[in-house]
């Protein structure tokens, strides 16, 4: 009986060295065959007892049993192992490969409208949005805008022929959004206006016929020039950086007084205008039913466009809007 287990062991141990199919064949015959240890042994039955021959030909065929099922499994590990080698040999790509796009990302012009938006939410503004078709109500008598001014007239507006009962027009500035949250919001009121407008400007390298401003607003009680003045050089810091500095100059606007232009310093030490800014006048808070006795604000406005231009140092506006992509992949 330990003679049989020694040999089912090294059976067992021979199996498991096996690494392909043919060596498992040679082991095979030399375990199972008939030259094979355990068919000697069973030869030598008849010499036994009978008492002594049962016992021996059970623990023969326990044996013989135990050995076959050690190579059954090595056999069907090594058939499973062939068959993923011969499968992979035998592979072929039939899916369908579709070059994959280069990923896309925002706009350039979209990208300074977000970090806009950004810098002034953290300073306490929210976002406020209007309709890019406005009355002439909007677009210019509520913001003071007198029937005589050169801006009302067809060489600085688009107009829209929708015929009576008021003049319609696609808006030149964001403005009006500033009027429609006056009507519509009690103060205090801070907010500020991104989005697309409309002139009648040629294209060139400056300007655009359609193009994006985004303008603030901010009413309150003991609103006064220098809360304008702080709030532009803290955007302009956060904006450009710490070392660009910021200047007021007089200037005229019919919706502020006083009013001014706001430059901001180049390294060169030259000053390049940014943009339009003032109190509000009181004949606009009056038109919105705000009482300029009591309630105070300032304005502000400039191009998106024209900042990313200055921001990224382009020598053409035009090319914001010519969707050349070898242009538009350097942002």
């Amino acid at each position: 009986m330990t003679d049989y287990k020694e040999l089912v062991d090294a059976a067992s141990a021979a199996v498991g060295n096996a690494t392909d199919l043919a060596a498992l064949g040679a082991l095979q015959a030399q375990f199972l065959g008939k030259k094979a240890a355990i068919n000697a042994a069973k030869k030598q039955l008849g010499a036994l007892d009978p008492d002594q021959r049962a016992t021996a030909g059970k623990a023969i065929n326990e044996a013989r049993q135990q050995i076959e099922a050690v190579f059954s499994d090595r056999r069907d590990s090594l058939e499973q192992a062939a068959r993923l080698v011969q499968l992979e040999a035998e592979r072929l790509d039939l899916t369908e490969v579709w070059p994959r796009p280069a990923r896309g990302h925002a706009h350039l012009v979209t990208q300074a409208r977000d970090r806009l938006e950004d810098v002034f939410v953290a300073m306490g503004f929210t976002v406020a949005e209007g309709p890019e078709v406005e009355s002439a109500w909007y677009n210019f008598e509520a913001l003071n805008i007198p029937d005589w001014h050169p801006a009302r007239g067809s060489f600085d507006t688009i107009f829209v022929n929708l015929g009576e009962p008021e003049e319609v027009m696609l808006r030149s500035h964001t403005s009006p959004v500033q009027v429609r949250t006056m009507e519509s919001q009690e103060p205090p009121i801070y907010i500020v206006a991104p989005g697309r407008t409309f002139r009648t400007d040629a294209a060139d390298a400056t300007h655009l016929p359609a193009f994006n401003q985004i303008e603030g607003l901010v009413i309150d009680k003991g609103i006064t020039m220098g809360d304008l003045a702080g709030t532009i050089d803290e955007f302009v810091r956060t904006f450009f950086g710490e070392e660009v500095k910021t200047r007021l100059r007089p200037s005229y606007f019919p919706f502020t007084e006083p009013s001014a232009e706001f430059d901001i310093s180049r390294d060169d030490g030259s000053w390049l205008e940014l943009g339009g800014c003032g109190m509000v006048h009181p004949n606009v808070l009056r038109n919105c039913g705000i009482d300029p006795e009591i309630w105070q604000g300032f304005a502000f406005g400039f191009g998106i466009d024209r900042l990313a231009v200055m921001r990224y140092q382009l020598d053409d506006i035009r090319e914001l809007v010519n969707n050349d992509v070898r242009f538009l992949r350097q942002f």
